[in-house]
């Protein structure tokens, strides 16, 4: 696996690892609502969904870490496999976040850009990169 799709992976997995507690457990906190552009009025409804979103993102950055482990340590090919599909889970997540903004779903409206964008950008140069 190319080095740039390695690094790339990488810190997608270590970026999600480290919001995943502040999404799952913090986000009651004034400064992890400003972080992810989250309306403090609605923090009260969104428990459930947030420790979830969190425990999946830390799912999938776990699987990264285990994927690029195994491609540099074990099975290239088994490891290319993990990496890929948690890549493309990061990426399809990203656009369904997206999604769920414009069609309204994001309080306030538009306060999910700066995280799609930046969940969706260092997992797609990664794929790109294993594309080539």
């Amino acid at each position: 696996m190319d080095l740039l799709a390695q690094l790339a992976a990488g810190l997608s997995a270590v970026i999600l690892l480290v919001v995943a507690p502040l999404e799952a457990f913090l986000v009651d906190r004034p400064w992890v609502q400003r972080f992810l552009g989250i309306d403090p009025h609605s923090t009260d409804h969104i428990h459930l969904w947030s420790f979830c979103i969190g425990a999946r993102n830390a799912i999938a950055g776990a699987g990264t870490l285990v994927g690029l482990w195994l491609v540099n340590r074990g099975d290239a090919d088994t490891g290319t496999t993990v990496v890929v599909v948690a890549c493309v889970y990061m990426v399809l997540a990203s656009l369904a976040m997206g999604m769920a903004d414009l069609l309204g779903y994001w309080l306030p409206r538009g306060g999910s850009v700066r995280g799609t964008v930046a969940s969706s950008v260092l997992p797609a140069v990664a794929l790109v990169v294993l594309a080539a």
